[in-house]
């Protein structure tokens, strides 16, 4: 090009330079702003009994550079241990257009599962998803269905285990259980297994609701049980602090779940770590809503356990407990 020519052209070149500079901002400034993904959460739990462990998901989800209210909007559905509302909370939140549900406990799954086959759900407190039938391979679950699970074939004898190490004298411990909920029964029978190699026998006490909960203490203490292992299941979860309260009034040593169920007066606790499996779901709404297919993603089982004692209830029980417990112990309750 001559020198000529490109002099001649530099005008030109300036106003339309010049132009795009100031059309611009006016064309960004025209383009729509993308609206938030609405995610959904749908639980069997009341809201205050389950908020520290929906913060851990809530903060999951910020680490992955989700912030509720800017990027992503949290629909938060609580059913206050009503089973009964939690289908038309799910099709509230299938109503609402949400991108995936993340729905905890068997009843929370079932109910979101029974609402949509097309949006993804990412299950959380779950303790085995291919017992409820809601998936049936650990490693691909096909369908809409993935998740975190919470509960390993070896935890139930582990909890066995731990309580008879506290309580040292007992032989004939009562189990507390729902007989409904499909995970009873491989616990059961790890729990039967494990008696025989410690030498104890059990006492099956089965709890569907409150009612249920009160009659089988009664039938605990009319059995002559030592200790009381309770089961995991929904009706676990909503009943935890009245469980361990009505222990603890009836001096029943007991083997429960939660940090908040040991300091309400149970002996032990002792299960996965809740603020851990309640971070992992994040990951899981983070790749779905990236494109990955819920069907394609392992199920996760849990790798991080804690194990609480309550000194108090203890000596209040007259139990001295062992050095090497009170070592493995995350948190000692005095």
């Amino acid at each position: 090009m001559s020198r000529q020519l490109l002099n001649a052209l530099l005008p030109s070149l300036a106003v339309i330079l010049i132009a795009i500079i100031l059309v611009a901002p006016l064309v960004l400034k025209a383009q729509p702003a993308r609206s938030p993904v609405r995610v959904g959460v749908l639980t069997p739990q009341s809201r205050d009994a389950s908020a520290p462990r929906w913060d851990a998901f809530r903060q999951g989800l910020h680490d992955l550079g989700w912030e509720d209210g800017r990027n992503i909007v949290i629909e938060a559905r609580f059913a206050d241990g009503k089973f009964e509302l939690l289908r038309p909370l799910a099709e509230e939140l299938v109503k609402l257009g949400v991108s995936v549900i993340v729905a905890a406990n068997t009843p929370g799954i079932r109910a979101a599962m029974d609402t949509t086959t097309t949006i993804p759900i990412v299950m959380v407190e779950v303790a085995d998803p291919v017992a409820t039938g809601f998936i049936t391979n650990l490693s691909r679950p096909g369908g809409n269905v993935t998740g975190v699970s919470t509960l390993g074939r070896e935890t139930t004898r582990k909890r066995l285990e731990f309580l008879k190490e506290a309580v040292p004298r007992a032989s004939r411990i009562a189990v507390i259980m729902n007989p409904d909920d499909p995970v009873t029964p491989p616990q059961w029978r790890d729990a039967q297994q494990a008696a025989g190699l410690l030498g104890l026998r059990l006492q099956r006490l089965e709890v569907r609701n409150a009612s249920d909960l009160e009659r089988a203490v009664q039938s605990a203490i009319a059995g002559k049980a030592d200790a009381v292992l309770r089961l995991v299941d929904p009706v676990a979860v909503v009943l935890g602090q009245r469980t361990a309260e009505l222990l603890r009034t009836h001096r029943l040593p007991a083997m429960l779940q939660w940090k908040t169920e040991v300091e309400s007066g149970a002996l032990l606790g002792y299960f996965a770590d809740p603020f851990d499996y309640y971070r992992r779901p994040a990951g899981y709404v983070d790749r779905i809503l990236k494109g990955a297919k819920p069907g394609d993603l392992p199920v996760e089982q849990p790798t991080k356990f804690q194990l609480f004692i309550n000194l108090k209830t203890a000596k209040a029980l007259g139990l001295t407990i062992p050095q090497s417990l009170l070592l493995r112990a995350d948190e000692v309750i005095e």
